[in-house]
C-alpha cells in the first residue's frame, strides 16, 4: 500500500505564497498521495507547537512554511529537527541574500505584500474595470484597456481576463459573433491598444461547448455545437486576427495561467513598439 505524505503548509499571512509553489511541486511528483494541511497566519510559537504536536503523529509528515520573523521561523525549524520531522522554509534565504544585495535591512512585517498602497489600488481598479468590461460589455471606453482579448464563445476569455486583473492590467474581452462585434475604435485603429486573439482547436471546442450546455441543460441551440459550424467560427476568428494583423494565441492545450503569461509578453512588446513611435 502507498504511503500518505501529510503535507503542513504553514503561514504567517495568507498562505497564497505557500499554495502556489507546492502546486509547482507537486505537478514534478506522479503517483504521490498526499493530504494538504493548511495553516495560515501563524504567528506564534504556541501555534506552531499545536501544529507540530499534531505533525509528528504521523512518520510522514512535512512542513513547508514561509514566516518572514526571524525568531519564529527558527523556533519552527529547530522543533522540527528535534521531532525528526522534514521541513523546509521558502523565503528565509532568499530574504536573507536580497538584504546583502541590496545591502539593506528586510522589514520582516508578516502581509508585506499586502500593503494598501498606489499598487494595491490599481489593482482593484483593474479588476473593477475587467469586470464592467467582461463579454463585451461597455465598448465605448475600450481605448482604455491595457489589453483586449477577443475569440469565439468557450475561448477562456472571461477567466483570463480576470487572472490578468489580478495582476493589475485592465482586461476586457469580446465575443467573436459576426463582423459586427468589433467596435469601430479598433476596426479603424487596430493599434488603439492591444488587442490579442485567442483560438482554439475546433474538435476542442465542440466538447467544451457540449459540456456547458449539459451544465445548463440546455439543448435548443443545435448550432452551438454543430462542429462544421464551429470549423467555420474558428476560421472566421483567424482571419479577423489576420486581417487586423491581431497577434493570436492558441488556447487547446494551455492553462489560463499559461495564456496570461503568454499575453503579458505580448503586452511588453506592445508597449515597447508604442514608445518607439
Amino acid at each position: 500500500m502507498t504511503n500518505t505524505y501529510q503535507i503542513y503548509l504553514i503561514s504567517d499571512s495568507t498562505g497564497e505564497t505557500l499554495d502556489r509553489i507546492f502546486l509547482a511541486i507537486k505537478a514534478q511528483f506522479k503517483n504521490i498521495n498526499y493530504k494538504i494541511f493548511t495553516y495560515s497566519f501563524t504567528r506564534t510559537e504556541n501555534q506552531i507547537a499545536k501544529i507540530l504536536s499534531k505533525a509528528e503523529k504521523n512518520e510522514n509528515s512535512i512542513i513547508l512554511y514561509s514566516i518572514v520573523d526571524n525568531g519564529l521561523a527558527k523556533y519552527l525549524a529547530n522543533n522540527s529537527n528535534e521531532k525528526k520531522i522534514p521541513c523546509f522554509g521558502i523565503l528565509g534565504e532568499l530574504i536573507l541574500n536580497f538584504s546583502k544585495l541590496l545591502n539593506q535591512k528586510a522589514s520582516h512585517i508578516p502581509s508585506g505584500q499586502y500593503i494598501l498602497n498606489e499598487e494595491y489600488y490599481e489593482k482593484i481598479a483593474a479588476i473593477q474595470f475587467t469586470m464592467n468590461h467582461d463579454d463585451g460589455n461597455s465598448l465605448k471606453d475600450i481605448n482604455k484597456s491595457d489589453i483586449v482579448l477577443l475569440g469565439v464563445s468557450r475561448t477562456s476569455k472571461t477567466p483570463t481576463s480576470i487572472y490578468l486583473a489580478n495582476k493589475g492590467y485592465k482586461t476586457a474581452n469580446i465575443p467573436l459573433v459576426n463582423k459586427k462585434s468589433i467596435p469601430d475604435i479598433l476596426q479603424k485603429n487596430p493599434e488603439a491598444c492591444c488587442v490579442i486573439g485567442l483560438s482554439t482547436e475546433a474538435e476542442r471546442l465542440v466538447d467544451i461547448r457540449k459540456n456547458r450546455m449539459n451544465t445548463l441543460k440546455e439543448n435548443q441551440n443545435k448550432d452551438y455545437v454543430n462542429f462544421e459550424k464551429i470549423k467555420m467560427e474558428v476560421e472566421d476568428a483567424k482571419n479577423t486576427f489576420k486581417k487586423y494583423k491581431w497577434p493570436m494565441i492558441d488556447v487547446t492545450r494551455k492553462s489560463v495561467e499559461e495564456t496570461a503569461a503568454s499575453i503579458i509578453k505580448i503586452y511588453e512588446i506592445f508597449l515597447n513598439k508604442s514608445n518607439d513611435k
